[in-house]
């Protein structure tokens, strides 16, 4: 499958069918993410709803913590 995460081109080899499984595959931590899906803000309950396609893009921006 090839998405568009942040800007970049990536292909995975692995079947991804949901959000929630592209952050585990990312090794993110859903509580420290806000994800979009084609222009949509997802909210944490739907990535594991939201079904991922061949093509979507994706902006995944991480929250850090700090002072």
């Amino acid at each position: 499958m090839k998405l568009t995460i942040n800007g970049q081109n990536m292909t995975f080899s692995n079947r991804i069918i949901h959000v929630d499984q592209l952050l585990k595959e990312l090794d993110l931590k859903v509580k420290t993410v806000v994800v979009e899906l084609n222009r949509h803000i997802l909210t944490r309950e739907d990535h594991d709803e939201a079904v991922l396609k061949d093509g979507d893009r994706l902006e995944i921006v991480h929250f850090v913590g700090g002072g």
